[in-house]
């Protein structure tokens, strides 16, 4: 028998939960982390069968959708097995994942074999040096390889994400748009989001997602829409071309946490329940001391969730608010 569904102190019903696999990557993006990075030991790290434990927890209390990142959750080795795992679970509406792409070329196809409905892969520019600059060491061609083999594979939908930055990317909009049209997927545009030091301010890059929306109608027509992905992107149409939707993620300028469903754990156990608060539950202290019985966690879980900030408090000003970098909070 199921337990009860999982409901915060706000009466807002949890119902998502999104799991990083791994803190690792093998890309440097200049908003997720910093160039030289020092990753978890092993032994700090989540198990598959831990993962796979949590996953089962949650949907038995109501999760309908669960996204696998990283880091890099395409490094992880045994991700398609742990997928297979994961979409087979009774109650899983959908599983997702979110990606830099690198190696889909390889594991497209097994992804969307093992039960993977949709993909967000992470593209911030069309131009190779561009790219190189903001994932320090990433190669653009294995990218757009990656997310055709990903169209080719039969995925229910994929989405590019891209994080624009003033004076590094910002004049690509409209490109990236285009790209997106003509390859008949969906893109949204996120606000950077002030998590970890990454040797830069982060203010003097801000650039909201009016200012994305305002040169994507320099160029199409945009329509409201009410759709809903189940994720914090608020979605417009364009006029012309209904096979791609304009997504937009705007922690600061449109703050989305009213409706937030969502909570967190981070590739060493810490369920967060929120992106812009430290406040977390050491989810792997509990699995490792109750190897046997859910019933702590489950109490755990109940008591945690009172406690859920009803909103972030992120601002504009460039100021590093929350130590983690986004590779440890999942992506």
């Amino acid at each position: 028998m199921s337990q009860n569904l999982l409901v915060d102190g706000h009466g807002r019903r949890i119902d998502y939960l999104r799991i990083s696999v791994t803190d690792r990557c093998d890309f440097r993006c200049v908003y997720c982390m910093a160039e030289h990075m020092t990753f978890l030991p092993r032994a700090r790290v989540l198990t598959l069968e831990e993962i796979y434990r949590t996953a089962r927890l949650f949907t038995g209390r109501g999760v309908r959708k669960i996204r696998l990142t990283g880091g890099e959750p395409l490094v992880r080795q045994g991700i398609v097995g742990l997928c297979r795992r994961i979409a087979a679970l009774p109650g899983l509406h959908e599983l997702v994942m979110t990606t830099n792409g690198s190696r889909l070329q390889e594991l497209a196809v097994p992804l969307a074999e093992a039960g993977v409905k949709r993909l967000n892969i992470s593209l911030d520019s069309l131009d190779p040096e561009k790219f190189r600059a903001i994932t320090r060491v990433g190669h653009l061609d294995d990218v757009l390889r990656g997310i055709e083999a990903a169209r080719a594979a039969g995925f229910a939908r994929l989405k590019i994400n891209a994080v624009i930055m003033k004076g590094r990317n910002e004049t690509e909009v409209a490109d990236l748009v285009d790209f997106a049209i003509r390859n008949e997927i969906d893109i949204s545009f996120i606000e950077e989001m002030p998590l970890g030091e990454v040797g830069r301010d982060r203010g003097e890059s801000f650039f909201s997602s009016d200012e994305v929306r305002s040169r994507i109608a320099e160029r199409h027509e945009l329509l409201d829409s009410v759709e809903q992905s189940g994720g914090p992107a608020r979605y417009q149409r364009l006029a012309r071309h209904p096979r791609t939707r304009i997504g937009f993620i705007s922690p600061h300028s449109h703050n989305f946490c009213s409706t937030c469903n969502r909570v967190r754990l981070t590739a060493e156990g810490r369920l967060l329940l929120c992106l812009g608060h430290e406040n977390s539950v050491d989810l792997l202290g509990l699995l490792r001391r109750h190897p046997l019985t859910d019933a702590p966690l489950h109490a755990a879980l109940d008591k945690a969730l009172q406690s859920k900030p009803l909103r972030h408090e992120f601002s504009r000003d460039g100021e590093v608010q929350i130590v983690r970098f986004m590779n440890a909070s999942g992506g």
